[in-house]
Parts: C-alpha cells; sequence; structure tokens
C-alpha cells in the first residue's frame, strides 16, 4: 500500500468523508453487534449455564478476550502480504457468523451435586466442546477482520489529514451503536427466552455485516486490493492455490483457538510470547529498515502500545467481573422493574455515541487553534480517568446504607467515566496507528495494537479472578463480603491507573518530540 490511497477510493464524500468510511461504519457495526451481544452474556453462560466457579470463568473469559486480540496480528500480516483487506474481512465475516450461530447451540443445563462433601459439576461433553469450538470461529473471524476493516478506514486519508481523527471516533461510533444495540437485544432475549436465542441474534447481526461489506467493498479501490494478484493465484501445493492454501490454515487455525480454550494459562504464554516476539520484530524492523525520523515515530508508536496494555485490564472488568458484580450487588430496579444485568454493557456504548460526535469535533476545534492534546497527553488523560472511575464506584459503595447492594447511579457514574477515558485512547489509538507507522507494515502495526490489547485482556482475568465469590449453582453465597471483595480490588485498581496516568502526563513531552510533527 501506498501513503496516499486516497486518491484510488471514490472521490465522491458523504458528510465531508470518503463514502468508504460509511461502509466501514456498518460493517463494524454490526460485527460489533453480534460480539458485544454475545460478549454481554459470555460470563453468564459461563457461571450459570455450565456452572464454572467466578474464577475458572473469569480465566475463560480472558482467554477468550485475549485470543480475539491476539489474532489481528496473524489477520493483519496475511491481508499485508497476500489477500488484501477486502479479501481478509469477507474470511472473517463468514468465520464470525458461524461462530455466533454455533453459540446457539445450548444444550443442557449443568448440574451441581455434592458427594461425600465435594461439589460435582456434570456438564455435557458434546455442548460444551460445540461451545469451545464456536468461540475458536469467533476467534479466527475477529482476526481477520478486526485489523483489516480498521487499515482500510487509515487508507481513505492522508498521514496529515486533521480529518483522520475525526475520522477513527465516528468509526468508534459505529462500533458502539452495534454494542449498545447487541447488549440490549440479547441480554433482554437472554431474560425472556434463553441464552440460545441471545447467541443467535448475534449471528444473525454478523451476517447483515457480512451483506454491507459485499455490497460496498468496490468503494475502497485498489486500497482493498491484493498486492500480487498473480502470486495469490499460484499454484503452491498441486490443484491449491496460495490463496485456497490461506483459508485452508486459517480453518486450520479455528481447530488450534478450540484446543487453547480449554487450556487458559496456555493462552496467557502465547500471549506473552507473542507481545514480545512482535516487539522485538518491530524494533529490529525501525532499526534496520527506517530512516531515523520514520523509526523515532514507529518507536514511540510502539511504547504508547504499552499503556493499552495497562488500560484494558481495568477497562475489561466491564465484561467480568463489573458485569457480575451487576447482577449480585447493584439495585437494578428502575421504573418498578429489574433489569437484566447483562443489559448494562449497553451504558458505555450508549456515552460513546452521545460522546463520540463531540468529541470528534472538539479534536477539529482544538486542532485548528494549535490546542489539541497531543497523542501520549490525551492516553495519559485516559488512564486517569479509568482511575476515577473506579474510585466514585468505590465511594458509593461507601455511602450505601445495604451492604450487600449498591445504588445504580455508580455504576453509570464509572461508565460515564471510562468512556470519556476510552475516547482519549482507542480511536486515537487506532489514528495513531496508521499515522506513526510506515504505510508498508501498517497492517502488522495495526495487529500490534490490537495484540497490546490482547496482554491487557489477559491480565484482566487475574484482577477479576481476586474478585471472584463462593457460589452454589451460579448464586452468590455471601453477597455482603462479594461487594467488600470488589471494592477492595476497585480501590487498588483506581489508585493504580490515576499514578500511572500522572507519571505518563509527565514525559508526554518528550513522546511528543520524537513524533516529528505528527500530533
Amino acid at each position: 500500500m501506498t501513503d496516499n490511497l486516497s486518491t484510488s477510493v471514490a472521490p465522491k464524500e458523504f458528510l465531508g468523508h470518503p463514502r468508504g468510511l460509511v461502509i466501514c461504519f456498518l460493517t463494524e457495526m454490526w460485527e460489533r453487534f453480534s460480539y458485544y451481544g454475545m460478549r454481554a452474556l459470555l460470563i453468564f453462560y459461563l457461571t450459570q449455564h455450565f456452572l464454572f466457579s467466578d474464577q475458572s470463568a473469569s480465566s475463560i473469559y480472558a482467554a477468550y478476550i485475549s485470543l480475539v486480540y491476539i489474532t489481528p496480528v496473524i489477520g493483519g500480516v496475511v491481508a499485508d502480504r497476500y489477500i488484501g483487506p477486502v479479501k481478509a474481512v469477507i474470511l472473517g465475516s463468514l468465520l464470525l457468523v458461524a461462530g455466533h450461530l454455533g453459540m446457539a447451540i445450548e444444550g443442557s443445563q449443568a448440574v451441581e451435586t455434592i458427594v461425600g462433601g465435594e461439589t460435582l459439576i456434570q456438564r455435557d461433553p458434546l455442548y460444551l466442546q460445540v461451545f469451545y469450538f464456536s468461540l475458536g470461529l469467533i476467534i479466527m473471524g475477529v482476526g481477520f477482520l478486526k485489523a483489516n476493516i480498521s487499515t482500510l478506514v487509515g487508507s481513505m486519508y492522508e498521514r496529515e489529514d486533521p480529518r483522520r481523527d475525526g475520522a477513527f471516533t465516528l468509526f468508534y461510533m459505529g462500533i458502539n451503536a452495534g454494542s449498545f444495540l447487541g447488549a440490549i437485544i440479547c441480554g433482554l432475549l437472554l431474560q425472556y427466552k434463553g441464552f440460545s436465542w441471545g447467541f443467535g441474534a448475534a449471528g444473525i447481526g454478523m451476517l447483515f455485516g457480512l451483506v454491507v461489506f459485499i455490497k460496498g467493498h468496490h468503494l475502497f479501490g485498489d486500497a482493498g486490493k491484493p498486492k500480487d494478484p498473480v502470486a495469490l493465484q499460484q499454484k503452491i501445493i498441486p490443484g491449491i492455490s496460495r490463496e485456497i492454501l490461506i483459508y485452508i490454515l486459517a480453518f486450520v487455525g479455528v481447530l488450534v483457538c478450540w484446543q487453547l480454550m480449554q487450556a487458559p494459562p496456555l493462552v496467557g504464554g502465547l500471549v506473552g510470547a507473542t507481545l514480545v516476539g512482535m516487539t522485538l520484530t518491530v524494533v529490529v524492523y525501525a532499526f534496520t529498515k527506517c530512516e531515523p525520523m520514520d523509526r523515532n515515530r514507529m518507536l514511540v508508536c510502539l511504547f504508547l502500545m504499552s499503556y493499552q496494555i495497562i488500560f484494558w485490564s481495568l477497562w475489561e472488568q466491564t465484561g467480568s467481573s463489573l458485569n457480575l458484580m451487576a447482577d449480585r450487588n447493584v439495585d437494578r430496579i428502575v421504573f418498578g422493574l429489574e433489569l437484566p444485568a447483562a443489559m448494562f454493557q449497553s451504558v458505555n456504548a450508549f456515552f460513546i455515541i452521545t460522546l463520540a460526535p463531540i468529541f470528534s469535533i472538539v479534536w477539529i476545534y482544538l486542532n485548528r487553534r494549535g490546542w489539541e492534546p497531543s497523542t501520549p497527553t490525551k492516553f495519559a488523560l485516559a488512564l486517569m480517568q479509568l482511575g476515577l472511575g473506579f474510585l466514585f464506584l468505590v465511594y458509593g459503595a461507601s455511602l450505601a446504607t445495604d451492604p450487600t447492594q449498591i445504588a445504580l447511579i455508580w455504576l453509570i457514574l464509572l461508565y460515564l467515566l471510562h468512556t470519556t477515558a476510552e475516547l482519549c485512547i482507542s480511536p486515537v489509538g487506532l489514528s495513531m496507528t496508521t499515522k506513526l507507522s510506515v504505510p508498508s507494515v501498517v497492517g502488522m502495526m495495526m495487529g500490534c495494537w490490537f495484540l497490546a490489547m490482547a496482554g491487557g485482556n489477559y491480565i484482566s482475568g487475574t484482577i477479576a479472578a481476586m474478585t471472584g465469590s463462593d457460589t452454589i449453582g451460579g448464586e452468590v453465597v455471601d453477597p455482603a463480603a462479594a461487594l467488600a471483595n470488589y471494592m477492595d480490588v476497585y480501590y487498588t485498581a483506581g489508585i493504580y491507573s490515576i499514578g500511572i496516568g500522572v507519571l505518563a502526563l509527565f514525559i508526554s513531552p518528550v513522546l511528543k518530540q520524537f513524533m516529528h510533527g505528527i500530533k
């Protein structure tokens, strides 16, 4: 890919942006509908249907979320070198449709019995394997779709285009529109119809995303095509072209992920080893292949990705420990009705939808006046806001008259602060990666961005496990002790996050210098 790909994209615009942004917006919206709709149910599926302990469920959840973000490294490289972003997105979408629909095969409820003072859990082995295999399909599907749909967004803008951060913020709005709808619809279906209905709706949503992308992928022009179409059709094995071989290996990847999901500690080792390996690869590339200016930019990009690990290890409590806490220890009665805990996974998305356009406008306004904070400064602000969210929740718990329940408003306030934090790091980070990376390896660097998220997400499982409580049949034994334990962990998380954010703020001017004019 070249640095100026916008010339190969259809010149017509929509609201000041290339029309291809609309296709990326809608595709990602439906993909996130399916992903976050399923994600809102996952921790409950593990603890209530399969009757895993809080600690085991958090470990499985973290392994899944980690692999979801590590596979974009593969998807980004394969797209960069061989099949191009468009074919990668279509492949990923097909795998996702199959995986989400597979999750709808619920099977029988696990049974808990006590024999000789020992608790035994009987789970149907067939349906448990269907569950793990479906997760494998989703993991590989996200791997091929996630990095490459973001790369397509970046390909429509030149490096110095002031619309770039705004475009990624709008793109991020699409992500959260899907998340908002997915959590509400799938959460309600879980409440009134069961897990299979919620997971099935997620699969149908992904099917909509696939149709949208196939209909509109021509808008990307040469940006989405393979680098060498001739080489792609070359026969590697008699009767099997390089392209077909890639698809076969993608399915092999599904089988690998299927097995990894049954060994969470192995996933942690894999994530750590891959993170170290990719870091060294980028460093070597920067020093051997790049001019000094590009080298400095890539190293700054790599350094800022380390903030991702800290941020997502805490933010991702949303889908695990905070989700369980909302179910067990939050007063969810609104206007006389008790709302499903899974529905509150939509709160963050609602705030994103509400605030993303404002942030987009503010960044452009500040940029025109030379006041826009640098990317390192935005990242530091994100960490501080993240910590404040946890501390406000702890403060709210201290005001509660019932030792087992916390007022819903404090959970909402946490999500508000975590949303403003997210808007300072996630869409900005996507834009940063495409700006600071050498164009020929932007897909790989985007994969590194998601790999850093994978590292944080795996660590999130360890933190979530610290909040675990004793349960019987999926129900917590001592709600008061459970709430106190949640608050102890969240207080520590808040203090550490704010402290690291303040340190990051102090070093941001140094990092800005090495970005050589890119904000």
